[in-house]
């Protein structure tokens, strides 16, 4: 199995500072992708959205707590953006280039998203089929977000890096991780 561990940082100084950590590992073993996300910090001082009655696919979760992955077929332009809702609900929408030719991802029906919270922490993770969308043997490199509300209101902004000026998650310089 291929895979690394990650640490998200959030983009320029928050002020006052958080007092929130985002760690994770992702991994690929052939057929299959494996990521965490794990959200340590006063969970009151968030907004986590409540579980849905049925988990579904959902437009615009990144306007919430959402955690985040982008898949790139490396020397290429075509990547997938994942949105995770801790509320379980989910999408997937694939790209021809940077931020070009956005469509909802068909090949997956269902994301069976694991979610644990506690009052100090929430743990979200997911296995999928990757081979819906690429083969086996196609390298990928990949970029890990998330986006956090603030109970007093406001987004937070997380990933590995931020190269730009402003938080852009979909910038293929930030897609650190190769699998």
């Amino acid at each position: 199995m291929n895979g690394r561990d990650f640490s998200l940082q959030p983009f320029s100084p928050v002020s006052p500072p958080l007092n929130f950590t985002i760690t994770g590992h992702i991994a690929r073993r052939s057929r299959q992708l494996a990521i965490r996300y794990d959200l340590h910090g006063p969970l009151t001082e968030l907004v986590i959205p409540r579980p849905a009655n049925l988990p579904s696919r959902r437009p615009g979760l990144w306007e919430e707590t959402c955690f985040e992955f982008f898949l790139g077929i490396k020397h290429s332009p075509i990547y997938w953006e994942f949105n995770l809702s801790p509320a379980g609900l989910w999408n997937v929408y694939r790209f021809d280039g940077y931020r070009q030719g956005m469509t909802e991802e068909t090949g997956f029906t269902s994301l069976p998203l694991s979610v644990r919270c506690r009052p100090d922490s929430l743990r979200l993770a997911l296995e999928l089929d990757v081979e819906r969308i690429v083969a086996a043997d196609q390298p990928l490199e990949v970029g890990i977000a998330a986006v956090i509300k603030l109970a007093g209101g406001g987004l937070t902004y997380w990933a590995l890096t931020h190269p730009g000026p402003q938080a852009d998650f979909h910038r293929r310089d930030s897609f650190l991780v190769e699998l």
